[in-house]
């Protein structure tokens, strides 16, 4: 037996007995005659008592950090108790020990604060999960994946696997592609969801489906992205819109309760496409903080009357104008606001200044273009802004979408500086009807805004015949946001075979291409097809999120870098060339970029 007790276990009530551990040399610390190791496995630390006798064998056959070692003597109380280790009240006397297996000296501390730079932690990552961070998001992935599978199979549904091989379908980010050797010169794709399979088994009569599943997108990569990440996919039969709504808001108020210990009451609240954009300038709204958006001038259109006939080319030039209002930051200096104006300036913003206006406590205003507005317009624009003595107004002004994107971001940015975007707070909504199509001015065409099978709004569904009414028609879709981060996403499907040739017409695909892409889903819509919806949580974010961080990757076991590398196992990498003459596959030879 390696171990009777792990080293997380032990605690006052276990003195005198004797136990055996096994597990990772932490720390050693020489006394005098007598030495103490602290030996850590998942479950925690115990420390280890070498007496005298014992301190001889250290000396003759030393232990380092990593060694993997079992340990066996008495339970103590320890008489310099540690109140910051769970079993800071005991100690283990050691009688005898055993080396395991001997370790390297590590790149890195493997300690919850690490002296490892990121491209080192992912390289030795079978290391970086030894140290208890990553080892609490491991646990807490797991317990979130289980709180999962308990409500849906309480919910009545059950887990069917759908296949990695498919094929290729042309909506949506860049498939991966895999030869096939059998059939030469064709290939399957990875499957960016299991978005058509879920249709088919809903044809199939499987009216409660779902699945934990692996998928695969080629795309640039962020913190919330990885080319393999996992999804929780979910469709029924029979529903309409509030069906799925009930029954994800209770999924997620489930594992939140479960695994956070929060409750949630009261109904998440709902906002339209339309005002999350208005009010938020994005569809993902962090609705923890206010601060929302004052629409000033848009499309052109003068709602302000602080700003009608000011004469001022940056305003009269610009698409939007748009403020958001800062409570108690009037106080804001001259330097803080050239930061932020040149937070706004950099290119991932693309901004080319910002306006700002203080309401200073005594009830006046001063404005950094005062030339422009005389005192009656800088109360009126207060007003506008909803803005009171002491509260700071800022203003950007350009092409609408710019504008909107950049003021979203900079409303993020002031909510991340002045704490108002805290991670133990759970913030959750339902953003619905969003545009169900949307126009691709580089490639000249509507593409769908979720995915081609997304049903339009009922009545809302004759729009799809009239190619001038495209930017109008609604999808009975929907998206849950928690902390301003989309979750989920989902919709009602098309069902029936004639709208769904009205939508691939819409996306600008011919009959025959139709056929051939997605003949297989077409061909079974004639077969008796329900109506049917469903959704896909991204697994992934939802455990980072209730982990409280930014980055999924270090809630995945073995993730890829922001290139899209493992370093670890050094893939992508190369293969032979007997493998690509199988495959029927011939390399061209890549240049490479001057100075790369």
């Amino acid at each position: 037996m390696y171990r009777s007790h792990t080293c997380g276990e032990l605690r006052i009530e276990s003195v005198n007995k004797e136990v055996t551990l096994s597990g990772w040399v932490q720390t050693i610390r020489k006394f005098g005659a007598i030495t103490f190791i602290d030996l850590r496995d998942r479950y925690g630390e115990t420390q280890l008592l070498f007496n005298e006798e014992f301190n001889k064998q250290l000396e003759s056959n030393p232990l380092g950090r990593e060694y993997v070692i079992q340990a066996k003597g008495k339970v103590l109380e320890r008489s310099n108790k540690n109140p910051n280790m769970p079993t800071g009240d005991i100690e283990i006397e050691v009688s005898e020990y055993t080396i395991l297996n001997k370790a390297a000296t590590p790149p890195f501390t493997i300690e919850a604060e690490t002296d490892g730079g990121e491209e080192l932690l992912m390289k030795y990552r079978y290391l970086d999960l030894r140290r208890p961070p990553l080892q609490a998001n491991m646990e807490l992935r797991y317990r979130v994946n289980r709180s999962v599978r308990n409500y849906m199979d309480g919910a009545g549904f059950i887990e069917i696997e759908t296949p990695y091989l498919i094929k290729s379908t042309p909506e949506g980010a860049r498939d991966f592609v895999v030869p096939s050797r059998v059939h030469a010169n064709q290939f399957y794709a990875l499957p960016q969801s299991p978005q058509t399979f879920k249709q088919l088994l809903m044809v199939s009569g499987y009216d409660k489906y779902y699945q934990i599943v692996k998928c695969f997108r080629d795309e640039d990569l962020r913190a919330d992205r990885q080319p393999e990440f996992t999804q929780i996919d979910c469709e029924m039969s029979f529903v309409e819109q509030e069906d799925v709504l009930q029954t994800f808001e209770g999924l997620t108020k489930y594992v939140l309760r479960d695994v956070k210990g929060l409750e949630f009451a009261d109904a998440f609240p709902r906002m339209t496409w339309d005002e999350a954009m208005r009010d938020y300038g994005n569809d993902k709204p962090d609705i923890r903080f206010g601060m929302l958006i004052n629409n000033l001038k848009v499309r052109g259109v003068v709602n302000s009357e602080a700003l009608k006939g000011i004469e001022f080319k940056v305003f009269d030039d610009a698409d939007s104008i748009l403020a958001i209002t800062v409570e108690g930051a009037a106080e804001y200096t001259r330097k803080q606001l050239d930061e932020l104006t040149n937070w706004v300036k950099r290119p991932q913003i693309g901004m080319t200044g910002l306006i700002y206006m203080k309401c200073n406590a005594d009830g006046t205003y001063k404005s950094s273009i005062d030339k422009f507005l005389d005192d009656d317009r800088r109360k009126t624009l207060a007003e506008d802004c909803k803005a009171n003595a002491g509260d700071l107004v800022l203003v950007l002004a350009g092409g609408e979408d710019l504008t909107r994107k950049a003021i979203s971001e900079l409303r993020l940015e002031l909510g991340n500086r002045l704490g108002l975007r805290n991670p133990e707070v759970y913030a959750p909504l339902w953003v619905l009807d969003f545009p169900l199509l949307e126009h691709d001015e580089e490639e000249g065409r509507w593409v769908a805004k979720h995915h081609p099978f997304t049903a339009p709004k009922p009545e809302h569904i004759e729009l799809l015949g009239q190619p001038d009414r495209y930017g109008d028609i609604k999808a009975n879709a929907y998206d849950l946001v928690l902390n301003g981060t989309e979750v989920g996403g989902g919709s009602i499907r098309i069902h029936n075979k004639k709208v769904q040739q009205q939508m691939f017409t819409a996306l600008g695909m011919s009959e025959e291409e139709a056929n051939e892409q997605f003949g297989f889903l077409l061909g079974a819509f004639e077969y008796g097809a329900p109506p049917h919806g469903g959704i896909a949580f991204g697994f992934d974010r939802l455990c980072a999120l209730m982990g409280g961080q930014e980055s999924i990757r270090n809630f995945i076991a073995f993730p890829k870098n922001n290139a899209g590398r493992d370093v670890m196992i050094d893939a992508p990498s190369t293969i032979d060339a007997k493998q690509l003459d199988e495959l029927n596959i011939r390399l061209l030879e890549v240049q490479k970029e001057a100075g790369e």
